[in-house]
C-alpha cells in the first residue's frame, strides 16, 4: 500500500518528467516508459496514475498553463495604471516561456491539438483567456476592442513561434507586438504614418 500523500509527489514528478523527456527529444515521439524511468518510478505506476501518454502530456500542459497564467496574474499585479495590456503582451514572452523543453512542449501541443479533442479543448481555453485578458486590457484604449484582442492574440502567437523556431530568443519580442499593438489601436498598421 503506498504511503498516504505519494500520488501526489509522483504525478508532480511524471508531469516533469513528461516535459524533460518532450524536450530532451524536441516532439512527442517518447514513451511512457521513457518518462516512468525519467521521474524514478515503473511505467505501470506512470500508466496507473495518468492512463496513457496523451492524458500525461496533457497534464503536463495544464502545468505549464498554470505556470504561464501565474507569469501573467504577476505581470497584471505589477502593472502601472493603464498599463494593463503591455503586461499581459510581456508575460506571454517571460523567459519562463521560453524554457526549451516548456517550447518542445507547447509545439507538440498545437500539433496534438490538430487530432486530439481534449488537447484541442485546452488550446481553445487558453486562447479565450488570453483574448479575454487582452480585451479587458483594451476596453478603454480603443474602438474596437474585439477586433484588436484578436489580431494581437494572433501577433503573440505569431511571434512566440518564429522565437522559437529561429532559437535566437525572445530579446524584443514583446517591444514588437507592443508597438504593433499601439498601431492597431490607433488603426493603421504597424510602419504607416
Amino acid at each position: 500500500m503506498p504511503k498516504l500523500g505519494q500520488e501526489p509527489i509522483r504525478r508532480k514528478a511524471l508531469v516533469a518528467a513528461t516535459v524533460a523527456e518532450i524536450g530532451a527529444r524536441g516532439s512527442l515521439d517518447v514513451t511512457v516508459g521513457q518518462i516512468a524511468r525519467r521521474a524514478g518510478m515503473s511505467s505501470a505506476l506512470a500508466h496507473h496514475y495518468f492512463g496513457g501518454k496523451t492524458d500525461i502530456f496533457l497534464a503536463a500542459m495544464r502545468h505549464i498553463l498554470s505556470e504561464y497564467a501565474a507569469e501573467v496574474r504577476a505581470a497584471l499585479a505589477a502593472a502601472a495604471p493603464g498599463r494593463r495590456l503591455e503586461a499581459v503582451i510581456e508575460a506571454n514572452f517571460a523567459k519562463s516561456c521560453f524554457e526549451p523543453a516548456t517550447v518542445s512542449a507547447w509545439l507538440s501541443f498545437y500539433g496534438l491539438a490538430q487530432s486530439q479533442p481534449d488537447a484541442r479543448r485546452l488550446l481553445s481555453m487558453y486562447h479565450a483567456r488570453l483574448r479575454s485578458n487582452l480585451r479587458h486590457a483594451l476596453r478603454e484604449r480603443c474602438d474596437a476592442p474585439e477586433l484588436v484582442a484578436d489580431q494581437i492574440g494572433a501577433l503573440i502567437d505569431g511571434v512566440y513561434l518564429r522565437a522559437a523556431l529561429s532559437r535566437t530568443g525572445v530579446e524584443g519580442a514583446a517591444d514588437e507586438v507592443i508597438r504593433a499593438a499601439h498601431a492597431l489601436m490607433k488603426g493603421r498598421p504597424e510602419g504607416r504614418r
